[in-house]
This record gives structure tokens, sequence and C-alpha cells, in this order.
């Protein structure tokens, strides 16, 4: 069973830099799609952006494009996020998560999930 452990929240102030990190174990990491979300309080969570196995393909949340960049490195079993420019409204627990096939933003498709980073921007 592959495990999902975030790192990399913080706080920061309005329009700095935070890098996510999701470091995985196992041995099919570099075969999978992973995916990033987060959740607000008291709100839903949203999908932030996937990446497919190789890296090669990219989706995002049109209102992540441009300000946040999700790459991985399957030597290291790790998935990032890049996140510039953050906002107050990117205050939120984010979560990475994993998905055998396809890139998509519909979680019930993603099977396996971290346990979150708290990531806060004060104004």
């Amino acid at each position: 069973q592959v495990q999902l452990v975030e790192s990399g929240g913080g706080l920061v102030q309005a329009g700095g830099s935070l890098r996510l990190s999701c470091a995985a174990s196992g041995r099919t990491f570099g075969t999978v799609v992973m995916g990033w979300f987060r959740q607000a309080p008291g709100k839903e969570r949203d999908f932030v952006a996937a990446i497919n196995w190789s890296g090669s393909s990219t989706y995002y949340a049109n209102w992540a494009k441009g300000r946040f960049t999700i790459s991985r490195d399957n030597a290291k079993n790790t998935v990032y996020l890049q996140m510039n420019i953050l906002k107050p409204e990117d205050t939120a627990v984010y979560y990475c998560a994993l998905r055998r096939y396809g890139l998509g933003q519909d979680e019930t498709q993603y099977s396996i999930w971290g346990q979150g980073t708290q990531v806060t921007v004060s104004s």
C-alpha cells in the first residue's frame, strides 16, 4: 500500500512563495498520476493540479494557472507544488493524492491521500 506524506506548509506573507512536497512510499510511484487538492476552512475540497506518471503532462485548475506549478521526481518518489504570488485566499490544508490513470479533477477518482499540510497566507 502506497503512503503519501506532505510537507513544506507554513505561514507566509501575501506575495510570497512556498514549495510543497509529497513523498510516496512503494515502488509504483513512477506509474501513477499525482494530484494536489486544497480545503479551506468551511469549504469543500478543491482540485489544484495533477501530473501524469512521467511528468510530461499537467493539468491545472483555472485559478491556479500561472501561479502554481506541479512537478515530480520519480527517482525521489516525490511530487511538488510550487506556489508563487500567494494570496490570503490560498490559505488551506493542501493534500496530495494518487490515481491510477487519467489527469482529472474528480477527487473520487483519487484512491490514496496524504494527511495534508497547512498553508497560511497573511495579508
